[in-house]
């Protein structure tokens, strides 16, 4: 089944609004069989809309519209497509007594302009929309689906699990496709697709799609199995190979982050870590308790940016900052060491670089970064050469030392 997507507002063509509905919808369409071949955004006018929609419902058996269904003047997208589809605005009660139970629950007074979102277009079978005033609708033409929703992303999502899905899946013979993805870190794309070429070709052999999905430091694997989840137990076997063959690359699956695998590894094994941060400045700490039920694990940390606080709290030697200087092993050694003890953890990470933009020198130029893991094992380190993004090195820093702690950790406790 061909679909394609139309987000509507001015505010995502100019940037202010990021459109993340499409990439949902794309996601979840996908595993029920049905492809996306375009996504466009046009601006909320009558023409851009009506051009946007007549091309689509030509070329397409399923056409999703976002945006443009608010109760202010400027949101036209119901009255245009009433235009569209010949049609006339009345006032659906069903959706009317909706909309006042929505105001009555949250005691707020009902305006005019409240009372509008209940006229309905009348070739429309209507969406009740359970998580706002906006409901969706359903128009059919030239033997093609359109399906009109709003733009803030918790109603869209309601509307297409609650109703659209429901109805593409009764409507239309469409049969789910399987999805399962592999989780990396520290691994370049190109780098990767090397150490697994022979694997790559014979996953595709059987049949399996295959979509490598980087990102910042993480690279993802996809297979696909047309066929459906009645593959999941092969899917999960040529997983283990790439698992067996990368452990120190691999980190989970099915997009899971790997701050939450790194907790539930620490959780499972009954294990505590801390931090000593300088040029991250608490985004370690910040991926730590990010994750529901962290305080399991993760104790607490220190964010010693100048030297008199890595002397002050963690016990840093003047001299070793003197000699070697903030960013060097050997300070990021104490670092660690130092933490471990006033946190009274298991783990201790350490993390001293030169973040940039400036700062750097011939010896140690920007994205320059340390970082040690102390444990009662003895402490590792590492040394990471970045660019000169200041946010990008952060980053990618805290997703280094995520994973070290991860490897650490296993080969430590292995049972």
């Amino acid at each position: 089944m061909r679909a394609e997507i139309i987000t509507i507002g001015d505010e995502i063509l100019i940037g202010q609004t990021v459109d993340t509905n499409s990439a949902w919808m794309g996601q979840l369409l996908s595993t029920n069989g049905i492809s996306i071949f375009r996504s466009t955004s046009i601006s909320d006018t009558k023409d851009e809309i009506i051009a946007a929609v007549d091309a689509a419902m030509q070329r397409s058996e399923l056409v999703l519209m976002t945006g443009g269904l608010g109760p202010t003047k400027d949101d036209i997208t119901k009255h245009t497509l009433c235009e569209y589809f010949e049609t006339s605005l009345k006032i659906n009660q069903e959706v009317l007594e909706g909309i006042e139970a929505f105001f009555a629950k949250r005691n707020r007074p009902m305006l005019d302009v409240n009372v509008q979102q209940a006229a309905m277009p009348e070739a429309c079978t209507v969406l009740p929309n359970k998580h706002g005033t906006a409901s969706g609708m359903w128009f059919e033409k030239y033997n093609s689906i359109l399906v009109s929703m709003p733009g803030v992303p918790y109603e869209m999502k309601g509307l297409m699990t609650e109703e659209v899905m429901p109805r593409l899946r009764e409507k239309l013979n469409i049969s789910a496709i399987y999805h399962r993805t592999l989780m990396t870190q520290g691994i370049g794309e190109s780098f990767l697709a090397e150490q697994i070429e022979d694997w790559e070709d014979k996953v595709r052999a059987e049949g399996f799609g295959l979509a490598y999905l980087p990102s910042l430091s993480t690279v993802k694997l996809r297979l696909t199995s047309p066929k459906g989840v009645e593959d999941a137990p092969r899917i999960e076997e040529l997983f283990k190979e790439i698992e067996e063959r990368l452990p120190v690359h691999v980190f989970g699956r099915d997009d899971i982050l790997l701050e939450e695998a790194v907790g539930n590894l620490l959780q499972n094994k009954g294990l505590t870590v801390g931090a000593v941060e300088s040029c991250t400045g608490g985004a370690l700490s910040a991926k730590f308790v990010s994750i529901a039920g962290s305080s399991a694990y993760y104790l607490g940390s220190l964010v010693t940016y100048t030297d008199a606080l890595k002397q002050k709290m963690v016990g840093v030697q003047k001299e070793t900052l003197a000699e070697h200087g903030a960013v060097s092993e050997q300070t990021v050694i104490e670092m660690a060491e130092g933490g471990r003890k006033v946190l009274e953890t298991d783990y201790a990470i350490a993390i001293s670089g030169i973040a940039g933009p400036d700062g750097g020198s011939e010896e140690k130029p920007v994205g320059t970064v340390w970082m040690a893991i102390a444990s009662a094992y003895g402490t590792q380190t590492r040394c990471l050469h970045l660019g000169s993004n200041r946010s990008r090195n952060i980053q990618i820093t805290v997703q280094h030392a995520l994973n070290t702690l991860r490897v650490k950790v296993l080969a430590e406790h292995p049972e």
